[in-house]
């Protein structure tokens, strides 16, 4: 299943890339930059033709845990649009600073399976700036095309920390792919109907490093303890779509080859650490959480949906 891309590069707002821009660059602009009120910039960023790496895939599928090489995991096209992400938040006109923002949600959705030698056009903007309790947010949306249609989308909502307050400027809609609906309130090791799942695991300190070497995420909050403790964390912590990815590889031979995964990001998994990832089957789909091993302590919550 497919439905039509949006936009061309010929469209206003719209600018094509000539290749994935380098993070390392991009971090150094967010140390120096620095930002005001206004607007989120109408603008989305492009790049064409872009085929899996065998080897970061390769990579990619070892660090989260992922077994099936013959097509991409459905977590593996953000690794592809987030330089494009960061170059969007790291222009002048963004209103909101890239470091010390926390990201609190994120939904895919995968409208087929991807091979893992297809070639896709990646499309990346940014969305609904609205107030929240804690601050302001604001959407990133990303989607991935085949030349028919549109086969994988995602929205990475974002929390600048801050006194919340009423925002008068309008909010666009993301259509389907809009973070809104978010996951269930029902924890994952709460009443099923279905099959379920209990597994502890083992995260090792070094897991930040490994997943930033291959997402490009170098955040200095996932490396090591002393830079994680500059932005207030005692030790480093792992990154959320490290975390999600991981869950979706325990539920791997599950999923539906058409689905929608929303997770909500509690608290962070502070490294090294031992986890306990349970899972329910709840109808069509799964619930699934990850929290603390032995303690209360949240990780996230999600929720896997088939899509019609």
């Amino acid at each position: 299943m497919a439905t039509p891309e949006n936009g061309t590069a010929g469209e206003p707002g719209t600018r094509e890339l000539r290749s994935v821009p380098g993070t390392a660059s991009l971090y150094a602009r967010a140390l120096l930059s620095r930002r005001g009120d206004g607007p989120l910039p109408a603008r989305r960023l492009v790049l064409r033709d872009v085929a899996a790496d065998p080897d970061r895939l390769r990579r990619y599928a070892a660090v989260c845990g992922f077994a099936d090489a013959s097509r991409l995991p459905v977590t593996y096209p953000h690794i592809v649009a987030f330089p494009l992400a960061m170059a969007l938040m790291t222009e002048r006109d963004f209103p909101l600073p890239l470091l010390g923002l926390v990201h609190i949600a994120n939904r895919v959705e995968r409208l087929r399976p991807v091979g893992a030698g297809e070639r896709l056009t990646y499309r990346v903007r940014a969305d609904r700036l609205r107030p929240h309790p804690k601050g302001t947010a604001f959407d990133v949306v990303a989607e991935a095309g085949d030349g028919d249609g549109t086969v994988w989308r995602s929205v990475s909502t974002y929390l600048h920390r801050g006194s919340g307050a009423e925002d008068p400027r309008p909010r666009a809609s993301t259509g389907p792919a809009s973070a809104g609906g978010g996951p269930p309130s029902r924890p994952a090791d709460g009443p099923a109907d279905g099959p379920a799942l209990d597994e502890r695991w083992e995260v090792p300190g070094s897991v930040g490093r490994r997943y930033a070497a291959v997402s490009g995420d170098r955040n200095p909050i996932h490396l090591h303890p002393l830079t994680a403790r500059l932005f207030g964390f005692p030790r480093a912590i792992a990154h959320g779509m490290w975390s999600k990815a991981r869950c979706l590889a325990a539920l791997e031979d599950r999923l539906p080859g058409a689905c929608r995964v929303d997770v909500s990001f509690r608290a962070p998994v502070l490294l090294p650490a031992r986890v306990r990832f349970t899972a329910v089957q709840a109808g069509p789909g799964w619930e699934f959480g990850l929290r603390q091993d032995g303690g209360t302590r949240e990780h996230l919550r999600g929720e896997v949906s088939p899509l019609d």
